[in-house]
């Protein structure tokens, strides 16, 4: 009797929790650690930015900063909280040439694909062309491009693009965050009568104070974009981004 190839191949190489490795019955499946630890993010949220509230609340409630300042993007659609097990999900992807698990990413993000647009755009974060050469990939494209195969819609990952290289932002405060990417993206030339009157769904891998989202929204929605939607895998809740801003 023939053996199946699924088991040959399970037998060899067991799958792994993404997280910390751990045998789990399904390949890309958290273990029950690992999955506990996750802190998923879902309603009650601000209505402009998705922002977990800590209380339910009527539609159409915003959080503070909404209220102070509303942001320019359609809110930020994020899988879960960053924290230890999301970090190292981000990492693996990101340097450890972990590709697949832009799938697994892409898989968890298909909740919010149905408040797509039809005729969106789905469009990465780009890198810079030094960092992209040195990486190899761009991890926020390979989460862009199963997105958009998953949901059907267009997918573009070249229709932004990085002007210079910016230092690493980390350590930086909101205003030195803005201050640094300012000017570092541009809509290519080609592409330009393409955004004008359409939706863009933004991807990156995470969503930490919004300074190089913002930069690239900024751009698109002085191009025509009728509306630009964050959608990433971890998004850093305020009072650890205060505490990464000390």
């Amino acid at each position: 009797m023939a053996v199946p190839l699924k088991f040959l191949v399970d037998f060899a190489l067991p799958p792994r929790c993404p997280a910390c490795g751990v045998i789990t019955p399904e390949q890309n499946q958290f273990c029950a650690e690992c999955w506990q630890k996750l802190q998923l993010l879902s309603e009650p949220a601000c209505a402009t930015c998705d922002l977990p509230l800590p209380y339910a609340a009527a539609d159409g409630t915003q959080c503070a900063a909404c209220l102070n300042s509303p942001p320019r993007h359609a809110g930020v659609k994020a899988v879960a909280a960053y924290g230890d097990v999301t970090r190292e999900i981000a990492l693996k992807l990101k340097h450890g040439g972990k590709i697949g698990l832009a799938r697994m990413i892409a898989r968890m993000l298909q909740r919010y694909a149905r408040a797509i647009p039809d005729d969106a755009i789905i469009t990465p974060v780009p890198l810079h062309w030094t960092r992209l050469w040195s990486r190899r990939y761009n991890q926020s494209a390979l989460i862009s491009a199963e997105l958009a195969r998953n949901s059907g819609h267009q997918h573009m990952p070249d229709l932004l693009q990085r002007t210079r290289r910016t230092r690493p932002l980390g350590g930086l405060s909101a205003r030195e965050r803005a201050a640094m990417v300012k000017g570092a993206f541009q809509i290519r030339a080609a592409c330009k009568n393409l955004v004008k009157g359409r939706a863009i769904v933004l991807v990156d891998d995470v969503y930490t104070s919004g300074a190089t989202t913002d930069a690239c929204v900024n751009i698109l929605r002085k191009a025509g974009a009728t509306s630009v939607t964050i959608f990433c895998w971890a998004r850093v809740l305020p009072d650890a981004l205060e505490h990464s801003l000390d």
